[in-house]
């Protein structure tokens, strides 16, 4: 490994935003850009000039100098991207979700057992948001009591982007995986417990008509490990501006986030005031994991997102929208590690 890790990015849509990420670190540089599409190189070399600009993501995956590959292409090509790189000895960063399948699942596990050294996280931003930092503190000083049930809503709010963007033309796009991940993500994270059941239901009411075939809304029954429930929404076609709603029911209060603010309740009476909160949300950029990344790399952190986290939220994911297949209670597979 030399003076700095050099990265490359793979799919420029939304993964621009990953190389300032990654050129905010003082001991990190980009290398390397992918895209399969030409105006976007060509777009791209306007604006990042004196970069490697490459159409096929197997120049990255054999090029020695790199250490760390961004991932942020179609979903359909993120299992067999994540594979490739790990084989070819490269930490991987990767835009949700991780993979489609469990049989992925199984082989990227399979690709990190062989190559522990290896870092692996994705970017589940909500983490970084402050107003998620403070509720995670506060459930850890014991403020609400023992949370008993979690509610998580994703309102998407982007209905074109199922009916008139790539993803309507994909046949395996869920919005589970591309939406309520993030809040599977977040309420793992706020909990500390495993999920252990899901049951879960879909419908395509509002675009039975368009060209998206799969689910416009997904949503999930959820039991702990500790006896605990919860809720999980994802909602792309909510007629509301795109949002997370966050619910968190303790045994001495509540945390409540909805599109008209948020507030913590510590009591049952209705003259008590709420406390409300104006902490910021969301108050994050796509690229602010990829300094903890490179830090996690370099041995200098812990990773705010570890791979087993990332897996575990995938292993959820992946439960609830076999459930909705098998209209019945899933236990959620977790993988193992070596």
């Amino acid at each position: 490994m030399g003076s700095k890790l050099i990265a490359a990015v793979i799919g420029l849509g939304v993964g621009e935003s990953h190389i300032s990420g990654y050129e905010s670190h003082p001991r990190c540089q980009v290398k390397t850009l992918c895209d399969c599409n030409p105006s976007v190189l060509e777009s791209i070399a306007q604006r990042h000039p004196k970069k490697n600009l490459v159409d096929q993501a197997e120049s990255i995956f054999e090029d020695p100098e790199v250490d760390i590959v961004s991932i942020a292409s179609y979903d359909s090509f993120h299992a067999e991207q994540i594979i490739q790189c790990l084989k070819s000895g490269k930490h991987v960063f990767v835009e949700k979700p991780l993979c489609l399948r469990h049989q992925e699942l199984d082989l990227i596990v399979d690709a990190l057992n062989s190559n522990p050294n290896l870092q692996l996280s994705s970017n589940l931003i909500l983490r970084k948001a402050p107003r998620f930092e403070e509720l995670k503190k506060k459930i850890g000083y014991g403020e609400l009591g023992q949370p008993f049930h979690f509610e998580g809503n994703y309102d998407y709010g982007r209905l074109q982007k199922l009916t008139e963007g790539w993803r309507g033309n994909d046949p395996h796009y869920s919005v589970t995986h591309g939406g309520a991940i993030h809040l599977i993500d977040l309420i793992l994270w706020l909990s500390g417990k495993k999920i252990v059941n899901v049951h879960a239901f879909g419908n395509r009411i509002p675009t039975i008509d368009s060209v998206f075939n799969g689910n416009s809304l997904t949503t999930a029954n959820l039991q702990f490990e500790d006896g605990a429930t919860g809720q999980i929404t994802s909602n792309y076609a909510s007629v509301a501006p795109h949002h997370h709603k966050v619910s968190v029911y303790g045994t001495r209060g509540t945390f409540e986030q909805s599109h008209l603010g948020a507030a913590y309740f510590h009591s049952r009476d209705s003259d008590h005031s709420p406390e409300r909160v104006d902490s910021a949300y969301p108050g994050t950029r796509k690229g602010d994991l990829l300094c903890n990344f490179v830090d996690s790399i370099l041995g200098e952190a812990e990773p705010i997102i570890t791979k087993e986290e990332v897996l575990g939220a995938m292993s959820v994911s992946l439960a609830i929208d076999k459930s909705i297949r098998t209209r019945q209670l899933e236990e959620v597979a977790y993988p193992l590690f070596k």
